[in-house]
């Protein structure tokens, strides 16, 4: 999860990943909107953005001169699964119960097709 938590707790960072949400956008254009909401500097959002890229959750390329920012789909999609493993606590058991259903269905065939099978049951080869 390295931070991913931490950094979703400024209202800042939120606001950056709701207009990231829309698609992918130039550093300039997220200064542009959050100082329309508050006062901000280009460092301060520079710094925001930082911390949202080391937690995952942000991915940035170059454009010749210009960095554009994106939603990283993968840190997202930790969180979600991290939140939805607290409200559904029987995901958890999802995979070994499916891993111990298919061995019990390997026993019995295993148990059917055994040799000799066939008379303990009480049935004729």
């Amino acid at each position: 999860m390295n931070g991913i938590f931490e950094a979703l707790g400024d209202r800042t960072r939120r606001q950056v990943l709701e207009l990231l949400a829309g698609g992918e956008q130039p550093a300039g254009a997220l200064v542009t909107a959050l100082q329309a909401a508050a006062p901000i500097s280009q460092p301060a959002v520079s710094q925001h953005l930082r911390v949202l890229r080391e937690a995952g959750l942000v991915a940035v390329r170059a454009e010749g001169t210009r960095r554009l920012y994106s939603l990283d789909e993968a840190g997202l999609a930790a969180a979600l699964a991290w939140l939805t493993h607290l409200t559904d606590p029987l995901a958890s058991f999802a995979q070994p119960l499916d891993a111990l259903a298919t061995e019990v269905a390997r026993g019995e065939r295993a148990r059917r097709t055994a040799p000799g099978a066939a008379e303990r049951d009480g049935r004729s080869a």
